[in-house]
């Protein structure tokens, strides 16, 4: 694969992300993640392609990861996770060794959070919740590192009970636009 289709699928990747990111109807979600699972997987492809041809000195920094000047990063998801609850607040413990506080991106939005592990035993990881139950306050949400686990809190918008992380919609009205009840004429 030419340099210039990998780099134009880096693009394609990045803006399907951010879509993600900021989508919230489950369908549109699952056709993101889906085309964003091809679309990285074709990448990598041609990134082991591009490895075996040709050798690449690898340099680390300590400094934070830039995403505009690291190009396209590819993540491994977190999908499996704790979380706990108070009348005030979420927290979700994520066990994962190695993690520093500076390479950790973060980004809380009052219905969604999205938080990214950069160079983690050299991999990149990503811990996304595109719809979340219900409001939170993310100038108040942080993220605390352990050694063996990292600790996000998220502070609820009102206080009360959530039943669940993220939010359930009713699969009938989204599947077919109305609320059936199963008789048929």
């Amino acid at each position: 694969m030419a340099e210039e289709q990998r780099s134009e699928l880096g693009l394609d990747l990045e803006e399907l992300r951010h879509l993600e990111a900021i989508a919230k109807r489950p369908r549109v979600l699952n056709l993101l993640s889906s085309e964003i699972r091809s679309i990285d997987s074709k990448l990598s492809k041609a990134s082991a392609a591009v490895a075996t041809q040709t050798p690449t000195v690898i340099a680390r920094d300590k400094a934070p990861v830039d995403a505009a000047t690291a190009g396209v990063l590819n993540y491994v998801t977190l999908s499996s996770f704790s979380w706990d609850q108070d009348n005030e607040k979420v927290k979700i413990y994520v066990f994962l060794e190695g993690v520093e506080q500076e390479k950790a991106e973060t980004i809380f939005k009052s219905m969604s959070v999205d938080i990214k592990f950069h160079d983690v035993q050299g991999k990149n990881y990503r811990l996304a919740i595109p719809k979340l139950n219900k409001e939170i306050v993310p100038e108040k949400c942080k993220v605390l590192v352990k050694p063996t686990k990292v600790i996000v809190t998220l502070f609820k918008a009102s206080k009360g009970n959530w039943l669940d992380l993220h939010l359930k919609e009713d699969k009938t009205n989204i599947e077919t636009g109305s609320n059936f009840d199963g008789i048929h004429s």
